[in-house]
């Protein structure tokens, strides 16, 4: 976490708190923009625009408050914004038919000072968990080929088994953490279901 000072240069305009505040949040915004966005590029793309946005409108950020919050407030709607596009474009979701109380849930934004974790880290935390909860096979297959984004047929040659076990390892994975997940947090069965299919 930046402190009060590191917050006041970067408001400022200076480079090297920018530099710092990517290097600390980039792999925790990774990890949690992947929950939604199954493409690495893609997902890298996001991140960059968001600290891009952040770094255009550097001037509004109150050096009492934290950036943190901010920026995965700004990736969270991004990565939002990609999956309803996503499934606009394959015609298969139908926004008339998503629960409102959903939607407001998902898109509640929480700049409170309160130290108590956001949802987006609470759900993180239980992702995390449901990982660590799976059998060690299919928890190393898992974090490879989803978490890491390495091809199927490399890790099946890498840990010396079929490419049908992988697809069964990694089949059992997404059941295992959608129940876990939807069993905590039943407002986000939609996000669930998008990110694991």
């Amino acid at each position: 976490m930046l402190g009060r000072d590191q917050r006041l240069a970067l408001k400022n305009g200076e480079l090297e708190a920018f530099k710092l505040l990517f290097r600390v949040l980039y792999p925790r915004m990774k990890g949690y923009c992947r929950l939604f966005v199954r493409e690495q590029q893609q997902a890298e793309d996001i991140i960059q625009e968001c600290f891009l946005t952040l770094w255009e409108k550097r001037e509004n950020i109150d050096p009492d408050k934290t950036v943190e919050s901010y920026l995965f407030v700004i990736l969270r709607n991004r990565c939002l914004n990609y999956l309803r596009e996503v499934r606009l474009k394959s015609g298969s979701m139908d926004p008339a038919k998503l629960d409102i109380n959903e939607l407001q849930f998902l898109y509640q934004l929480d700049f409170t000072d309160r130290e108590e974790k956001s949802a987006e880290q609470q759900l993180v935390m239980a992702f995390h968990q449901a990982v660590d909860l799976l059998p060690a096979r299919v928890r190393q297959v898992f974090q490879l080929c989803k978490m890491e984004g390495r091809p199927q047929k490399e890790v099946a040659g890498e840990l010396g088994i079929s490419l049908k076990t992988v697809e069964k390892h990694i089949a059992t994975a997404k059941q295992q953490i959608a129940e876990q997940l939807t069993r905590k947090y039943p407002l986000w069965a939609v996000v669930v279901a998008l990110w694991l299919r």
